[in-house]
């Protein structure tokens, strides 16, 4: 793609409206232009820009989006068959483990949640569908990464901040590219509570009718109720069979 190509302006604009988080909700045009590296001058703008389109709100010192916002990811709910088709079948995993179940795309150094079955909340943050995660220390992630070229996966995860959110975390990049050596090899990624204590969870990949994976999905529990061996155990079965039914319908 030629630079000729891109509108900068709306560049500028997609990265203010990023800015804003479940821990950024109402910011000031000094927060937007120092989270987004803009000029004071350009953050006023866009931020203006986005009120006058009715995707925010200003009540003179901080601005918060609306409602409005999400029309754009309705847009890609809409016009993405994945969502939709993955949803039955995570409510009948759902409902035949008593857990929650999620799928998940890559997006840059994250994982985004399209779809989610949810029986109780297990993690502290709310997972509907267009959340994110770090994708070095969640199940879906290392499915999803495991699943890249080994320079490919290397290269998100040197851009990746790399936490240790508990004592369990693999956070390091040797650490985490045997991880990785492990889940290509055994078709499977585990997280017992490196991404927050009591929690753990297990994901395989979808693949599609050429063997191309397209997304993954995963099963959460808290550990005291769900640990990893049961998950194996008692779960993965019943993985692998919606990673079945779900691949001719894939594309």
């Amino acid at each position: 793609m030629r630079q000729g190509d891109i509108i900068h302006g709306l560049v500028r604009g997609l990265s203010v409206v990023e800015c804003f988080d479940e821990e950024h909700a109402r910011l000031s045009i000094t927060d937007v232009a120092r989270r987004t590296g803009l000029e004071r001058a350009t953050a006023r703008r866009c931020l203006l820009t986005l009120v006058h389109l009715g995707y925010a709100s200003y009540d003179g010192k901080f601005f918060q989006l609306t409602p409005r916002i999400l029309k754009l990811g309705h847009s890609y709910l809409a016009a993405t068959p994945l969502p939709r088709l993955i949803q039955p079948f995570l409510e009948e995993l759902s409902h035949a483990t008593s857990e929650s179940t999620s799928a998940a795309v890559l997006e840059g150094t994250d994982i985004l949640y399209v779809a989610r079955a949810s029986t109780r909340r297990v993690m502290s943050i709310n997972l509907a569908p267009g959340a994110r995660l770090p994708a070095y220390c969640t199940s879906m992630g290392r499915t999803l990464l495991a699943a890249l070229p080994a320079g490919e996966a290397r290269a998100i995860l040197e851009r990746s901040e790399l936490i240790a959110y508990t004592e369990r975390t693999k956070a390091d990049m040797a650490g985490i590219t045997t991880e990785l050596a492990v889940i290509a090899a055994q078709g499977f990624a585990v997280i017992d509570q490196e991404l927050e204590l009591g929690l753990c969870s297990i994901a395989v990949p979808l693949t599609n009718a050429a063997g191309q994976v397209v997304a993954a999905i995963n099963i959460g529990a808290q550990t005291a109720r769900s640990p990893t061996s049961r998950m194996i155990a008692n779960f993965l079965p019943l993985m692998r069979k919606v990673q079945a039914e779900l691949r001719p319908l894939l594309r």
